[in-house]
């Protein structure tokens, strides 16, 4: 799991779409690691509608596949808009490590029936008066 800590909140994405939390808020509780990406120039007021048009477009929670399309690929997403930096290819690149061994792709019809979204946050709404 990864996700986007901006403006005193953690922003994540799962099957139930873009949601939000105050930071180590999900049960999944305090991340293992944190890697600093840097600060940024982006108001809140910007990046809430940023973040409103993503939810309403690449990252609605029908389009989650745990291997193609995950909360790797939104925090990534959501790091370059903030600071132009990329999150680290290690992250990204442990989906296709996974299906390159024979336990990944036996595994693999299980795995994409399965629908994730880490429990704890709030489904993001711009119009809801949620951050």
């Amino acid at each position: 799991h990864t996700s986007i800590i901006v403006h005193k909140d953690e922003f994540f994405y799962g099957s139930g779409g873009i949601s939000s939390c105050a930071p180590g808020g999900t049960l999944l509780g305090p991340p293992d690691s944190v890697v600093d990406l840097g600060n940024t120039e982006v108001t809140e007021e910007i990046f809430l509608e940023y973040l409103s048009s993503l939810g309403e477009s690449m990252f609605r929670g029908e389009s989650y596949n745990l291997f193609e399309h995950n909360c790797n690929t939104f925090s990534n997403e959501v790091a370059q808009f903030l600071t132009g930096r990329k999150i680290p290819s290690y992250i990204t690149d442990l989906p296709a490590e996974v299906l390159a061994t024979p336990f990944g792709q036996a595994l693999r019809p299980l795995l994409d029936s399965i629908q994730i979204q880490p429990p704890g946050g709030n489904t993001f709404s711009r119009h809801n008066g949620q951050s």
